[in-house]
């Protein structure tokens, strides 16, 4: 009975999986719209910002998290290549959570490393299951 009951419900909601992860795409490609905009909004003090936090080659790093932020809100969006753009947004989250928000404990409110967990755990959803259905990845590279 049980099993019957979780293949019922499996099988339903299977059915969503693809709107879901377009839904999460979007969703993590606005929350690096604005950091992206702000970046290039003033690419030279973020720079000096990163120097300021012991970021290695502050200016090209600026510039790498900027363009990857952008490109990122652009293919997350279309499903395009979505495996492959998140593997540097990974990297852009890790290095925000070991660099601004580690040390200010879990908390969002305390500014600490939550969000950019969440970002980190979605992007690994995007890594290893695709964009899903409703993509351009599917589109074209589809199976």
């Amino acid at each position: 009975m049980l099993i019957k009951l979780h293949n019922l419900i499996s099988n339903i909601f299977d059915n969503f999986q693809s709107i879901f992860l377009l839904l999460a795409r979007v969703a993590v490609a606005y929350g690096f719209y604005e950091p992206a905009m702000m970046k290039w909004g003033n690419i030279s003090n973020v720079a000096q910002w990163f120097g300021s936090i012991g970021i290695p080659f502050p200016l090209l790093n600026a510039y790498l998290a900027a363009t990857t932020e952008l490109l990122g809100v652009f293919f997350l969006t279309l499903g395009l290549l979505t495996r492959f753009i998140s593997i540097p947004l990974m990297v852009v989250m890790v290095v925000a959570i070991f660099t601004v928000h580690l040390g200010n404990g879990f908390s969002a409110g305390d500014n600490g490393f939550e969000i950019p967990l969440y970002y980190l755990l979605f992007l690994g959803i995007f890594l290893s299951h695709g964009a899903g259905k409703i993509s351009l990845d599917n589109l074209i590279f589809k199976k």
